[in-house]
């Protein structure tokens, strides 16, 4: 059996993407309530008393709201590193001992033969990371939240087969949009998040002969359209002289409806 995903929710109002071989799942973030944690679960047959942990990315609410409740009702792991450890635990209620795990940053972790690798970025949170998986030479790449890939970031995930990608919003939208100055200086900034244009320049830079799929995730809801996006990535693609659906294709993620469980 090949490793295989869904992206259950993206977007500002809640994030969380499932990962599974045949002997090991896990859940990146859960940013929705419990009970929409298990309605998104059962839109894609899966239990989430089988996950064997949930790896967190970042203590901001749109990632952690579900985490503890669901971690105490179905006695789940959770993985997080330090800092984030600290910021996250007087918003996520207790959690036993044993149900407490660090990650650190840049580190990479086994269960079985699932290789999870995590990687920093740059966000406004206490120490921000994502992960790439890697099972029986097939790489699936998760990254969201960073106002800029860096260097070091292109390398650590370039060449996934899959890459969820964040494309968050649309720069003229953002600047003409209702939100005060401040936050849109924050999404603007290089601690906030990345655009459509600067997405596709990124995805340029680590698209390889393995890519075959890029779903591009974490649209505003208020900044971004997935037809915009799509648009967007495309034309910046093909500028770079990548043609979009000859080798790779490029697929929506969505708040509160999960992409079909999918091989890597």
């Amino acid at each position: 059996m090949s490793m295989h995903f869904s992206v259950l929710a993206s977007g500002s109002t809640g994030n969380a993407v499932y990962v599974e071989t045949e002997q090991q799942a896990f859940l990146v973030d859960a940013g929705l309530s419990g009970k929409q944690m298990e309605l998104l679960f059962q839109q894609i047959d899966r239990n989430v008393a089988n996950l064997n942990g949930i790896l967190v990315t970042h203590e901001h609410s749109d990632h952690i709201k579900g985490i503890g409740v669901l971690a105490r009702k179905y006695q789940l792991p959770i993985f997080a590193n330090q800092k984030t450890w600290s910021a996250m635990e007087g918003l996520i209620g207790e959690i036993p001992t044993d149900l407490k795990f660090t990650f650190e940053m840049e580190a990479v972790k086994t269960f079985g033969g699932l290789q999870i690798e995590s990687f920093g970025v740059s966000h406004d949170a206490i120490e921000p990371m994502f992960y790439v998986f890697h099972y029986e030479g097939k790489k699936l790449v998760i990254i969201t939240d960073t106002g800029y890939v860096s260097d070091r970031m292109k390398g650590i995930i370039s060449n996934a087969d899959v890459f969820v990608f964040e494309s968050n919003h649309d720069v003229e939208m953002l600047r003409m949009g209702r939100y005060p100055w401040s936050i849109k200086q924050r999404i603007l900034s290089d601690v906030g998040h990345v655009s459509n244009e600067d997405a596709a320049l990124a995805m340029s830079d680590v698209i390889g002969d393995q890519t075959k799929r890029i779903y591009l995730a974490h649209l505003s809801k208020d900044n971004n359209m997935k037809e915009l996006a799509r648009m967007s990535v495309t034309q910046t693609l093909q500028s770079q002289g990548l043609g979009v659906g000859e080798t790779f294709q490029l697929y929506d993620t969505d708040p509160k409806t999960p992409t079909i469980l999918t091989a890597v």
